[in-house]
């Protein structure tokens, strides 16, 4: 498999040089945004928006509610990981050379870039990060979902990257989250149910506010009951 993507003529390459093509007639300007892009921004958008939901979740009334969609953003940064790590033996595996490395007129605007190109490590975590987002709060996972499309096409602009680099990064990172999601997010809730319920460190699943409207909520029902049985 070592031969993977060097003949040059296939759909593969043939794709790369046209997305890749674009950076020589672009203005200097937008290559540099594409490469802070492709570099950080992205990551750096996907972090927020997972911080951004943490916090819109611990406002949910119920605990049950919370403790849920707080166990699939625990669960999203861990898939991650977990998604990088699996990768590294496919990297060997496959044994695939970087683009620049096997074809020439390729414009390299991430310099550095080293070790083996398939599976593309960018576009699995942060498959693995929206796929996790979706599972928490589904606007924000579809956002975060295009984010990640966004960072796959900057790796094949920057030249780094394949298309069937990106799309199996993609791949990855949507089958190990979601293959292990029911294991994980069965581990997290006890836990966290049990964070929500503490003194001190519940606010990091449910916010004070949240909680007391939650126990009004509960009070009024139990007087509306009480209320009912006497009137019966």
């Amino acid at each position: 498999m070592a031969g993977l993507g060097r003949e040059g003529t296939n759909f593969d390459v043939s794709l790369l040089q046209d997305i890749n093509g674009m950076a020589r007639s672009a203005p200097s300007w937008f290559d540099r945004a594409m490469q802070s892009t492709g570099e950080h921004g992205i990551m750096l958008a996907l972090v927020l928006l997972v911080l951004w939901c943490w916090w819109s979740a611990r406002r949910l009334s119920g605990e049950r509610e919370a403790v849920t969609a707080l166990a699939a953003l625990v669960w999203a940064p861990l898939a991650a990981g977990a998604a990088a790590l699996v990768n590294i033996p496919i990297r060997d595996f496959v044994e695939r050379p970087r683009p620049f490395l096997d074809h020439q007129g390729i414009e390299v605007l991430l310099p550095g870039e080293t070790g083996f190109s398939f599976v593309s490590g960018d576009a699995t975590v942060a498959m693995a990060l929206a796929v996790g987002l979706f599972m928490a709060h589904r606007r924000s996972g579809l956002a975060a979902i295009g984010l990640a499309l966004v960072a796959g096409f900057c790796q094949v602009y920057l030249g780094v990257h394949y298309p069937t680099d990106v799309v199996g990064g993609f791949a990855l990172g949507t089958a190990v989250t979601l293959l292990f999601a029911p294991l994980a997010l069965a581990l997290l809730t006890r836990p966290l149910t049990a964070l929500a319920r503490s003194g001190r460190a519940g606010w990091l699943v449910r916010s004070r506010r949240a909680a007391a409207r939650r126990r009004q909520q509960e009070r009024e029902q139990d007087l509306e009951r009480h209320e009912t049985g006497l009137a019966a």
